[in-house]
């Protein structure tokens, strides 16, 4: 059950769910206030331990508004487009063989047919990027399971607005954004461990805490690295 709760000028999306323990989070890029919650317990419960974080989520919000930010993509010659961290400048190659996108040494090279307009390259980059994610994150989910001890069922790569990732612990299932492909190959492998790690602790709570503690221990450093490279300009359809 959705519901939401309203502080001042700050509007918090309340989830209900079967879990024992309430969950806060501040999500890029907007600073969004997301809160999960038993299904039993009060709104006015809630309102009161929102506000008893509000200096917490008020830092939050504000590392997340100092990030760099990206400029509207508009798909030209010369333009930045990132790969794992990577900055390559954009070359458009028209010709009449199929879309494709080519890497060089400096240059993000983008194979297309004459007259093609922007919003039809901007979805060809975007499936390549996501094609990236597809081939990158199967070695990471071998390489993790009997580390960690689960089995991932299925993962699902897509574009999300509010968050780098997912997880549905009933079902086995991890979601990542398409945008993880633009970061550096470690920020996609903590992802990947952290939503693996919800398979065995669903909530953000103290034994998630020491379970992403015991198993990658600089996995702070890895969130920090993320949220400091530019973060799309445009809302994530993720």
């Amino acid at each position: 059950m959705a519901k939401k709760l309203r502080l001042g000028d700050m509007e918090v999306d309340v989830t209900l769910k079967q879990i024992k323990n309430i969950h806060l989070s501040v999500h890029p890029p907007t600073g969004r206030v997301r809160i999960s919650a038993p299904s039993h317990m009060k709104l006015e419960t809630i309102r009161l331990y929102t506000i008893s974080k509000l200096s917490w989520i008020k830092r939050q919000q504000k590392k997340l508004q100092a990030q760099e930010r990206e400029t509207p993509r508009e798909y030209i010659e010369r333009e930045s487009h990132y790969l794992w961290g990577k900055r390559y400048l954009l070359k458009i190659c028209e010709n009449g063989g199929p879309h494709r996108v080519e890497l060089t040494h400096n240059h993000f090279v983008l194979h297309v047919r004459p007259g093609i307009d922007e919003d039809r390259r901007r979805l060809i980059v975007e499936e390549w990027y996501r094609s990236q994610i597809k081939q990158a994150v199967p070695p990471l989910i071998d390489k993790w399971e009997p580390i960690l001890g689960v089995k991932v069922a299925r993962f699902f790569v897509q574009r999300m607005k509010t968050r780098w990732g997912s997880c549905n612990h009933l079902r086995g299932n991890i979601r990542l954004n398409t945008e993880l492909a633009k970061k550096p190959p470690e920020c996609l492998e903590y992802l990947v461990v952290h939503e693996m790690v919800h398979l065995l602790e669903p909530a953000h709570n103290t034994r998630f805490v020491a379970l992403m503690d015991q198993f990658m221990p600089k996995w702070r450093f890895y969130r920090d690295q993320l949220n400091r490279f530019p973060v799309s300009h445009e809302k994530w359809a993720y």
